[in-house]
């Protein structure tokens, strides 16, 4: 199996938007990235919770590997592509979600309930409104797989 390579990053800017940081990558895309679910979850990252002006500090890392606020603040790069993509949708698309549902000919609630999720949830996904996160997605190849022969 080949080596997979996580994309590094070459440029970090915040955003207009509270908490969102603008990466460019070495693979030539570019994404925005809402951290503040990791800012608001993680107690390392406390200090930028109040401080936008901190936040503002963001900058690449040595290599490209993470990006830093201080010595002790930084964030991966593979965190930083994970949530990119997850937020881009790309771990399944709304449309990929629909399907899921109606080929299982799940409502909105038992879809919720398979899936261990707000019927609130699974509308948002469904929507677009929401990205839909890695495991609820992996979730969704479980459970058909957990159905198959």
């Amino acid at each position: 199996m080949p080596k997979k390579t996580l994309p590094r990053i070459l440029s970090v800017a915040t955003d207009k938007k509270p908490m969102t940081l603008r990466i460019r990558w070495d693979k030539g895309n570019e994404s925005l990235v809402d951290v503040s679910g990791l800012v608001e979850t993680f107690r390392v990252y406390k200090p930028l919770r109040h401080s936008p002006e901190l936040f503002g500090r963001v900058r690449v890392g040595e290599h490209g590997t993470d990006i830093v606020w201080t010595d002790e603040i930084d964030m991966s790069a593979d965190t930083l592509w994970r949530l990119a993509q997850e937020q881009a949708g790309v771990t399944m698309s709304p449309d990929a979600f629909r399907h899921w549902r109606e080929s299982k000919a799940y409502t909105f609630d038992t879809a919720a309930q398979a899936l261990g999720l707000s019927r609130r949830m699974v509308a948002y996904y469904e929507q677009g409104a929401k990205p839909i996160p890695r495991v609820v997605a992996l979730a969704t190849r479980g459970l058909d797989a957990s159905t198959v022969g």
